[in-house]
């Protein structure tokens, strides 16, 4: 048996090092927004002929310094463009570089996002996240609600929303510094990815917390509270690695073999996942023996 609980100090500074360094690079860079959140153009191009490749399409529309471009072949021949830029010129000199280099080429629909629409999206999508933690801390909080002893049952909900917390901040993180150096874009795919990893690492957080319930309910008074915890953890821990780990080598897949469109929605959840696992493992749980240890220390 893995005595995982006295690696807690380790498991901290690791996670507060990764949050405080996430916090950080998130204030000094923040994230580069794409045009879900931002504003701009959505362009529906249909080619006739053979359709050109994204980087041939780049090529063609380098002169036009269109910022946040995105290329989104869609099949049948169509391709959606997206731009931060809503002006009826720059539309305009699109349509026409892509007629004069493609001559097969036809405008099948064009359609704005201006700044209101985006800024009340990305308002919409923090309210999306903040309550979604919320409600999970309620929920375990309450699923936990008879589990009183020897901490009150709000702790549970406690520990796994700061897990939560942790991995997101982390994910958000990573695309911070991605966006900065290599000008990776979030848009409404990124808060899905954000909003499935709360789904995830809870689910993973309260297998571990459950199976910690019913080793209390059966254990004798003389085993103590950090024991049954490090014993939980242990008895769950094949069951989440290899949970974890069919969901990493599909999401590695889709990263590697899929699409543009869901490229970065996949890496978002690859290291939500990860750090979800870890936090479960070692965060979650520390939580609750770090709070049994000072109420010890209190009373």
């Amino acid at each position: 048996m893995f005595n995982i609980i006295s690696k807690t100090k380790y498991a901290y500074f690791f996670s507060g090092t990764l949050t405080l360094l996430s916090v950080i690079v998130l204030f000094t860079w923040g994230l580069k927004y794409s045009i879900d959140f931002t504003g701009g153009t959505l362009m529906e191009i249909k080619f006739a002929n053979a359709l050109p490749t994204n980087l041939d399409l780049e090529n063609s529309l380098k002169n036009l310094n269109l910022k946040s471009l995105t290329l989104q072949p869609t099949g049948g021949g169509t391709v959606l463009i997206r731009y931060a830029s809503d002006s009826d010129k720059v539309n305009q000199d699109v349509i026409t570089t892509l007629a004069e280099k493609y001559p097969d080429s036809q405008n099948l629909r064009t359609e704005y996002a201006n700044a209101s629409v985006s800024n009340d999206l990305k308002s919409k999508s923090l309210l999306a996240i903040f309550w979604s933690i919320v409600g999970i801390m309620a929920y375990v909080a309450w699923a936990f609600r008879r589990v009183s002893h020897p901490i009150a049952s709000w702790k549970y909900g406690a520990g796994a929303v700061i897990a939560l917390v942790h991995d997101v901040l982390i994910t958000v993180g990573v695309f911070s510094v991605l966006g900065h150096f290599w000008g990776i874009e979030v848009g409404v795919p990124f808060v899905a990815a954000l909003l499935t990893i709360l789904g995830f690492s809870v689910h993973d957080t309260i297998v571990v917390y459950d199976r910690t319930r019913e080793n209390l309910q059966r254990s004798s008074a003389k085993e103590k509270f950090p024991e049954i915890v490090n014993r939980s953890l242990n008895e769950t821990l094949v069951r989440s690695i290899n949970t974890s780990m069919t969901v990493i080598v599909t999401l590695l897949s889709i990263y590697i073999f899929g699409g543009e469109s869901i490229k970065y929605f996949a890496l978002a959840l690859l290291v939500g996942v990860t750090f979800g696992t870890y936090s479960s493992i070692f965060v979650a749980s520390a939580l609750l023996v770090t709070s049994y240890n000072l109420q010890i220390k209190k009373s």
